[in-house]
């Protein structure tokens, strides 16, 4: 079965019993040159367009990160939207963005990265303006991912992962002193240019730390 809905903002495309064998051709064909994202769950292979809605959210998270990164003086390995996978558990996702930070040093030196050698990314971050079709909690808890900050262009919520659950959280696990409330105020600043809005970010770090 296909199923396709899109907005503005995304096309998501969702097939059905789709093999794992399948979906890794799939990953080895296409490789990472491609401007769409997907999530594999035990069958189900949704595959996502972004569009303009989508990505300057995204962007926009990526240099808050490096924000905070750089001015707590900490080392970090941004991953992008690398695929994350275990044919264990028959799951897969490749999110907006995502960070190695309390684990950096572990995978440092790595010039791949794979989920059954190294570990998941500290952080991941997801940008669903429409909804998935795919269980996304499911995927990210299967696969140990300790954060998660979702967002749906109005509202971003922080998920910790406690055992095989994600518990809503005020506050980031990696970052503790960003409050789910202070950093979506950041987003909603809707009249302020980018460079005045990092510079604003950046001001709010520091009076922080």
């Amino acid at each position: 079965m296909i199923a396709t809905t899109s907005s503005l903002a995304e096309q998501r495309t969702l097939l059905e019993n789709i093999s794992w064998s399948t979906f890794e051709t799939l990953l080895k064909e296409i490789g990472d040159k491609r401007g769409y994202r997907i999530a594999y769950d035990e069958g189900r292979l949704e595959i996502m367009s972004p569009l303009y809605e989508h990505e300057n959210p995204k962007i926009k998270f990526d240099r808050f990160i490096f924000i905070l990164a750089e001015e707590l003086g900490i080392e970090i390995k941004s991953a992008g939207s690398m695929t994350l996978k275990r044919k264990r558990v028959q799951k897969g996702i490749e999110p907006d963005n995502c960070y190695y930070i309390q684990s950096e040093p572990a995978v440092r030196d790595r010039e791949e990265l794979d989920l059954e050698t190294a570990p998941p990314p500290d952080l991941a971050i997801e940008i669903d303006i429409t909804s998935s079709s795919v269980d996304k909690f499911a995927i990210y808890s299967a696969l140990g991912v300790p954060e998660l900050w979702l967002y749906n262009g109005r509202v971003l919520k922080f998920y910790q992962l406690v055992e095989t659950e994600y518990i809503e959280r005020d506050f980031s696990i990696a970052f503790p002193f960003v409050s789910v409330a202070e950093m979506a105020g950041f987003f909603t600043r809707t009249t302020m240019g980018e460079m005045a809005l990092l510079k604003s970010f950046r001001t709010w770090v520091k009076g922080k730390i």
